[in-house]
């Protein structure tokens, strides 16, 4: 994952609850007549090219160079607020 900020480009909302979705394969051996499970064997990780991002307000998946290019389009601005206290 890069160190950038992301923008969800479906609810336009979220800067800052995601989630990293990744995937796993798991072999296993069956008994051919009866179907039972005899073995399950370590479940590896499937390596991909490039991260896939869930946005954690909506539920929208996506590669992360979606969430990257649309916070790109719309940036955050950092404004100072003067605060007036008496």
């Amino acid at each position: 994952m890069q160190e950038v900020p992301y923008f969800c480009p479906n609810c336009r909302s979220n800067r800052i609850k995601f989630s990293t979705i990744t995937s796993y394969s798991q072999s296993f051996l069956k008994d051919a007549l009866s179907g039972i499970v005899k073995e399950f064997l370590e479940p590896e990780p499937i390596v991909e090219t490039e991260p896939t991002i869930q946005c954690l307000v909506c539920s929208f998946a996506s590669n992360e160079m979606r969430f990257i290019k649309q916070a790109e389009r719309e940036p955050r601005v950092e404004t100072p607020t003067t605060a007036v206290y008496r």
